[in-house]
């Protein structure tokens, strides 16, 4: 009986030292985990890839930027070039309308006709130089308002023939560089 009673001491001393292996081979991961986690080299590895990371992006950030302000400072020197006579053009115009006036005045005697001539050849030379500069007149007579195009300064009642909003009369040429308006045309409607 004693026999029985110390095999079963072992077999129970067995036992628990099995399950305090087991114990500690489950801790055993844990502290290898911990122990990889404060692994010096590891750290500064992550540390670097992580601040690469960030100069990458960066990096990748500011070669957009500097591509939208190229492409910006690439369209503000188109729209530059596409309107560059537009002052001297809005500064010529009321000569052009001066030249025009004169040449609306009959002559009588031939020293007043040759006079004339001259300002018609200036006119037609300043017309054309307008016009090789893409500066064109507006055609409005007879045309429908639009108040992007013309400015009225006068209305009519509609006559015979007339429809309404329609441009009878035109006070002062309109003009246009290109697709911009330089001055709108001044215009009798018929209301």
């Amino acid at each position: 009986m004693a026999d029985e009673k110390n095999m079963n001491e072992k077999a129970e001393t067995q036992e628990q030292e099995s399950a305090t292996a087991k114990n500690s081979e489950q801790e055993d991961p844990k502290q290898d985990v911990s122990e990889e986690k404060v692994d010096p080299q590891q750290a500064k590895i992550d540390e670097l890839s992580k601040k690469l990371e960030e100069s990458e992006d960066k990096y990748l950030r500011a070669q957009a930027e500097i591509a939208n302000t190229q492409n910006r400072y690439q369209k503000e020197q188109e729209r530059l070039l596409k309107y560059k006579g537009q002052d001297i053009a809005k500064a010529i115009l009321p000569a052009v309308d001066n030249l025009n006036r004169a040449l609306d005045i009959e002559v009588d005697d031939e020293s007043s006709q040759q006079l004339k001539k001259g300002v018609e050849m200036v006119a037609n030379d300043i017309q054309s130089a307008l016009s090789n500069n893409d500066v064109v007149k507006m055609d409005a007579l007879n045309k429908k308002f639009d108040p992007n195009f013309h400015q009225a300064v006068k209305t009519v009642p509609v006559e015979k023939g007339q429809e309404s909003d329609m441009i009878v009369e035109v006070y002062q040429e309109g003009y246009m560089l290109k697709d911009r308006v330089l001055r709108p045309a001044m215009v009798v409607v018929a209301q």
